[in-house]
């Protein structure tokens, strides 16, 4: 088996996550925080089982609320993500057994699970992927504004494929992309709002363009009444003379 792999990254210290306490380990971990320090950038710690392709995901606060951008990504097993936190204080942390404010498993079984506590800018964190699967994960202070986001490794499979995230931990703009959205793009960049396929604008602007055109036609129509057209006691009403008065007016 694979060493699993996943370390924090700062521009000061490296501390490596689960997967491997040897001393050769932490000695190349210690000479790549030094290497760190001296250029003052934040290292990549690539995975240690074959050296896949390194994949970046942004932390976010900004006026479009709390995000991981990209919030959907298709990476290959030995693939490494880099979470660097851009701005505001996050975590990368996955739906699995053990972490913080978890009620339901949704990576694969058997997939190691991950936390990178919290993040401030500057700062990043990485994972190495080696199970196939769909993988939910989340900020721990902002789960429940909607901070989520999807990987799917490899090809889309687990308890996320079957089961859903807590409706509280929705996305705020968008939705969670679908697993086979992600694989067919590779990267899908947040928000993400599904496309029908007809071709044309997203599926809630022709929504929100039914629901305009509605209310136009309800508020023209209760105009359309209020001017009286409709109404029987609006026609004119025309006298009809009796029958004496009209020959009166007639031998006049």
């Amino acid at each position: 088996m694979p060493e699993h792999t996943q370390s924090r990254t700062t521009n000061d210290d490296v501390t490596s996550g689960t997967g491997g306490s040897s001393m050769h380990r932490r000695a190349f971990l210690t000479g790549v925080a030094a290497t760190a320090t001296a250029t003052g950038s934040t290292a990549i710690v690539r995975g240690q089982n074959g050296g896949g392709s390194t994949h970046v995901i942004g932390m976010y606060q900004d006026s479009e609320g709390y995000y991981f951008d990209p919030i959907g990504l298709h990476v290959k097993p030995g693939d490494t993500v880099k979470w660097a936190c851009k701005s505001g204080a996050h975590s990368a942390t996955s739906y699995s057994k053990g972490n913080p404010k978890v009620n339901n498993v949704l990576i694969p079984k058997g997939a190691d699970g991950w936390n990178s506590g919290i993040l401030q800018p500057g700062q990043s964190f990485t994972h190495t992927f080696t199970t196939k699967g769909t993988y939910d994960y989340y900020c721990i202070p902002h789960k429940t504004l909607g901070m989520v986001a999807r990987i799917v490794c490899g090809e889309p499979g687990g308890p996320a494929e079957s089961g859903s995230i807590p409706s509280s931990d929705e996305p705020q703009s968008g939705v969670m992309p679908p697993s086979k959205a992600i694989v067919k793009e590779n990267s899908i960049s947040f928000p993400y709002i599904p496309n029908e396929g007809h071709g044309g604008p997203p599926a809630l602007f022709w929504g929100g363009l039914g629901i305009f055109s509605l209310t136009s036609v309800y508020l023209f129509s209760v105009y359309d009444r209020k001017t009286g057209r409709y109404d029987d006691t609006s026609e004119t009403e025309f006298e009809v003379p009796d029958r004496a008065e009209a020959d009166e007016s007639a031998e006049e």
